[in-house]
C-alpha cells in the first residue's frame, strides 16, 4: 500500500473510532470531540478506571426458561484485546447506556456518546443455550466534523451474552466493526460486557455505581 493510501486509511479509521466510540466524560461539542478523542491521549489515565459495581437488582425469572433477558438493563462496553496503535487499551471503559430486550426477540440500545454521531441502535436477539443468548446489533454512525447530515457508516456490534442465574445481571462479549458508506471495514474494537438490570427500585446512583 502506498504511502498515501495508508494516510488515508489510518485516518478514515480514526474518525469512525472518534465519531463511534467517545469516552463518557467527552465534551459533546461536535466541533472539538473528534480531536480531542482520536488521539491517544484520549484513553489516557481511563485504562486504570474503576470500572462501575452495579448494585443487585430484583430478579426477572421468565415463564418456561428461567432467567430471562427480556427487560431494561444498564450496559457498560469495556476494552480488552486491542492491539492496534491508537485502539483503547484493555480496561477501557468506551460506553454505556440503556438496553431494552423485547419479547418479540427486538432490542433498543441508547448509550452515552452524543446524540449527533448516532446514539440509538437496534438489534436482534435469539436464546442459543441455558441463559446463553446472542445479539445482532447494528447502528448508524455520523461524524458530524465532515457531513453531520450524511452517514458515516453502518456499525455492526455483534454480542455474545450470558445472564445470571438470578436473572439480576449478565456478562459477555463484543465486537464493533465499523464501515464506511461502501461497506467498507474501518475499524474494530472488542472487549467484554456486563450488565445490571433495571427495575422499579434502581436510582441514579445504582446506574453510576455509586
Amino acid at each position: 500500500m502506498n504511502a498515501p493510501v495508508r494516510k488515508l486509511t489510518l485516518t478514515m479509521a480514526a474518525l469512525a473510532l472518534g465519531a463511534l466510540w467517545v469516552p463518557m466524560a467527552s465534551a459533546v461539542c461536535a466541533n472539538s470531540f473528534l480531536k480531542a478523542h482520536v488521539a491517544k491521549q484520549a484513553w489516557d489515565g481511563q485504562a486504570g478506571a474503576a470500572i462501575p459495581t452495579f448494585r443487585p437488582a430484583e430478579p426477572g425469572v421468565g415463564p418456561e426458561y428461567g432467567p430471562t433477558m427480556v427487560g431494561l438493563w444498564h450496559i457498560t462496553f469495556i476494552a480488552e484485546g486491542n492491539t492496534a496503535a491508537g485502539l483503547p487499551p484493555d480496561g477501557t471503559v468506551v460506553d454505556s447506556g440503556l438496553t431494552e430486550w423485547h419479547s418479540d426477540g427486538t432490542e433498543v440500545t441508547l448509550d452515552s456518546r452524543p446524540p449527533q454521531t448516532g446514539d440509538v441502535c437496534l438489534g436482534v436477539w435469539k436464546q442459543v443455550g441455558d441463559r446463553h443468548y446472542l445479539l445482532n446489533h447494528f447502528g448508524i454512525a455520523f461524524d458530524p466534523a465532515t457531513d453531520p447530515n450524511t452517514p458515516l457508516g453502518y456499525a455492526h456490534i455483534p454480542q455474545d451474552i450470558t445472564i445470571s442465574r438470578d436473572g439480576k445481571s449478565f456478562t459477555g462479549t463484543f465486537t464493533i466493526d465499523q464501515y464506511d458508506a461502501g461497506g467498507n471495514l474501518l475499524v474494530e474494537i472488542k472487549g467484554n460486557l456486563m450488565g445490571t438490570r433495571v427495575t422499579l427500585s434502581t436510582t441514579v446512583g445504582d446506574l453510576l455505581g455509586s
